[in-house]
């Protein structure tokens, strides 16, 4: 059995999780901190890919990036960069399609957070940059780290977007859900049923994987609040 589809998967899906985790980060923020029609606005744009067919998100990243098009042709010309039929743009269509999960998990978890500790860290005279990274993300880490793992398990099965904008090519481009469909087409149901099984093991170990943190999220949130507890209590007393 050809390993490859897996190593091509699990590389792309890595690779855009990274791009996908600080971006949909900046986004979130900036856009939860926004005016309310700015917000409205922005909101549409960036969950767009979410609501369109994958086979959509790729016809129009071909539109933009193929190699007869004006940005596509300017980056093969200027930098040598083809974005076409080969495996790291899977890269651009699944940050693409993934960044959807990642910035409305990010953006509602920015949206809950108790600006009053904010406040607090600025009258000892924190600045903006040490409160966003030593108590804004601290706060919201659970849905930080669920939008990170959510994306990257939509990046690892996607396949309308991907197929589109680099096609199937063993070896090359090829990976777990275009291999599948691949496997199927020419009739070969054992190896199309071998990388299903595949699959289902690792979205299931992804999903176990955010059950956890969740879980130890929530545990960590109920060890810092009992302090709290016992001091309320003495109180009282």
């Amino acid at each position: 059995m050809d390993w490859y589809p897996l190593y091509n998967s699990v590389r792309i899906a890595a690779a855009s999780t990274v791009v996908v985790y600080f971006l949909g980060i900046f986004l979130a923020n900036v856009v939860a901190r926004a005016p309310r029609l700015v917000k409205g606005a922005l909101d549409v744009v960036l969950t767009l890919p979410l609501v369109l067919p994958p086979t959509v998100v790729g016809y129009l990243l071909l539109r933009v990036f193929g190699p007869k098009r004006v940005v596509g042709a300017w980056l093969l010309q200027t930098l040598g960069v083809k974005l076409t039929m080969v495996w790291y743009a899977a890269i651009l269509a699944t940050v693409v399609v993934s960044f959807p999960l990642m910035y409305r998990t990010a953006r509602g978890a920015f949206e809950s957070f108790d600006e009053s500790l904010a406040d607090a860290a600025r009258t000892l005279g924190r600045s903006e940059r040490w409160i966003f990274w030593h108590v804004k993300m601290p706060y919201c880490q659970q849905g930080i780290v669920a939008g990170a793992v959510l994306a990257f398990a939509r990046a690892l099965g996607e396949y309308g977007a991907t197929a589109m904008i680099c096609g199937y090519t063993p070896g090359s481009t090829a990976t777990v859900s275009t291999t599948v469909y691949q496997l199927w087409r020419t009739g070969d149901d054992a190896g199309a049923l071998a990388w299903v099984m595949v699959n289902l093991a690792i979205s299931a170990v992804v999903l176990l994987a955010m059950n956890w943190l969740e879980q130890r999220s929530k545990a960590d949130v109920r060890r810092a609040a009992r302090p709290l507890r016992v001091r309320g209590a003495g109180g009282a007393r």
